[in-house]
């Protein structure tokens, strides 16, 4: 019969069970999970040791194959550097066989020259025995002909070369007297028509030349204007110009006095252009002078334009026209250098027709022989040296620069042209009243003055007024100070003592001048 209790008990008995069994299968898991995991670990150890072994046998294989492959590599090495140790070998063997036979080759070269040296000692010496030889029978000869003839080799000489000289006089006084003949029936009527012909047909003003000009004055009011307070005006206008200024008695006109033409037209020009504007002071005078000195340019090369174009010369350089037109103020004995130019360019001209030369190249020549007159006192040598550097220069022709250096004889003419230069030049200087030489031993002289004032360090400007008896020397401040003037002044004087011959005494003047200027703003 069911009861509670045995239902109970069953039901414990049950759980007892399920209990145990679950204990049973749990304990029976755990031991086969182990199994299993001891399986898997043995087999996993086994492997690893498996794998282990591979890794080690595959080590020790690649570590033979490197090796193997060094042992190769080191091979190959040796070999290539036995390889190259044998071709270094080998050429260094063939060096030493190249450098064996240059030597060989050099030692028989000189076993040849010394073979050669030998040889040639012997022959120097066959050679010396051999002149001694012919000295001996030459002066055995010269004994038999002395004595055959009865005179000695001196004499012998005398005797023929005083014979040969009166025969060769002989003959030439016979050709030179009958090409004299000739020369003067066929060359004297030819030459003085030429040369009458070529000077009546030029015909060139003559004017001595003078060292002062005149300016004229509105009225004696302006002398004082001029002359300016405590002379401030006037020895402003001296040293701008180098010219002196002589305010006399004259009535209404100022005397401008000095050597150099140039100088004195400037000063001219610059005192009628004040006189003109009647503001006279330093500064405006200074301005003037400078517009002078422009307009003087101007001229110069106006003149020289002038004298080519009068002439048909073609010479298109601006500065050798300028050279020329410089030729205006300058003087040569009391003659107009510019216009003796052209007449020796006419004359020449006209003579080279008659010759049947080349009339324009003598015209040329003509104009040009004295252009180093133009620049001589500013350059060292004559002016026939300067004028012949200025033609090469402007690359003259040939003739022409021939013609200059020759045309006071210093050189050779080498053409006709050259020949009618020196005439023409010695035609046009000769005319009566053309030169006059006093005033060219003047204007030399006061030259000479300023020469040496200027060859001394510190000069800026000098000017030989009062008829050389003047010499006024403007220094550069900076250089020459208050102290040096005195010995400036000394030297320049003990110099004209030494080179200079002049009648009276000579005053250097040193003139020292500071300025200073500031403008306000």
């Amino acid at each position: 019969m069911f009861t509670i209790e045995g239902a109970v008990v069953e039901l414990i008995g049950i759980i007892c069970f399920c209990t145990v069994a679950v204990i049973l299968s749990f304990s029976l898991g755990v031991i086969y999970r182990k199994k299993v995991a001891e399986v898997k670990l043995g087999s996993a150890e086994k492997e690893a040791e498996s794998i282990k072994k591979s890794a080690i046998k595959e080590a020790e294989a690649a570590g033979k194959e490197i090796i193997l492959e060094a042992k190769e590599e080191s091979i190959k090495t040796k070999k290539k550097a036995e390889e190259e140790i044998k071709k270094l070998k080998q050429d260094v063997t063939e060096y030493e066989k190249r450098l064996l036979q240059k030597e060989e080759n050099v030692n028989k070269r000189l076993e040849t020259l010394d073979r050669k040296e030998q040889s040639l000692e012997d022959k120097k010496t066959s050679l010396e025995k051999s002149q001694e030889e012919m000295k001996k029978l030459i002066s055995e000869e010269h004994e038999k002909i002395e004595k055959l003839s009865g005179l000695t080799r001196e004499e012998a000489k005398d005797y023929l070369l005083a014979n040969v000289k009166k025969e060769i006089k002989r003959e030439m006084a016979v050709l030179i007297r009958e090409e004299e003949m000739k020369a003067k029936d066929e060359c004297s009527k030819k030459a003085k028509e030429i040369i009458v012909g070529a000077m009546q047909r030029c015909s060139v003003e003559y004017v001595s030349e003078a060292t002062v000009s005149v300016v004229q004055l509105p009225n004696d009011d302006m002398k004082g204007r001029i002359i300016g307070r405590e002379g401030r005006n006037i020895r402003a206008i001296e040293a701008a110009t180098g010219i002196d200024l002589i305010i006399d008695d004259t009535p209404d006109a100022v005397i401008l006095s000095g050597f150099d033409p140039i100088r004195r037209e400037i000063a001219k020009m610059s005192l009628e252009r004040l006189i003109n504007d009647g503001r006279i002071h330093p500064t405006k005078i200074e301005e003037s002078v400078a517009k002078s000195k422009e307009e003087i340019e101007e001229i110069i090369k106006e003149e020289g334009k002038k004298a080519v174009f009068e002439l048909g010369v073609n010479i298109t350089e601006p500065e050798l026209i300028k050279y020329l037109g410089k030729l205006k103020y300058r003087t040569s004995y009391g003659q107009n250098v510019l216009k003796h130019s052209i007449e020796v360019a006419y004359l020449a001209g006209l003579m080279a027709s008659e010759l049947g030369e080349n009339a324009l190249m003598a015209r040329r020549a003509g104009l040009l022989h004295d252009i180093g007159k133009s620049v001589d006192y500013e350059r060292e040598g004559t002016h026939v040296e300067i004028g012949v550097d200025i033609c090469k220069r402007f690359k003259e022709n040939e003739t022409i620069i021939n013609s200059v250096a020759a045309h006071h004889g210093d050189t050779e003419p080498k053409s006709i042209i050259a020949v009618i230069i020196q005439l023409a030049d010695a035609i046009s200087a000769s005319r009566p009243g053309a030169r006059r030489e006093t005033l060219e031993t003047y204007v030399k002289r006061l030259q000479q003055l300023e020469d040496i004032a200027k060859s001394q360090d510190g000069v800026d400007k000098v000017f030989a007024i009062q008829a050389g008896r003047e010499v006024r020397i403007l220094v550069v401040p900076e250089v020459i100070d208050d102290d040096g003037m005195p010995i400036l002044a000394r030297d320049v004087a003990r110099k004209i003592e030494e080179s200079v011959e002049y009648p009276g005494q000579i005053k250097v003047n040193v003139v020292r001048e500071t300025r200073a200027m500031e403008l306000a703003k």
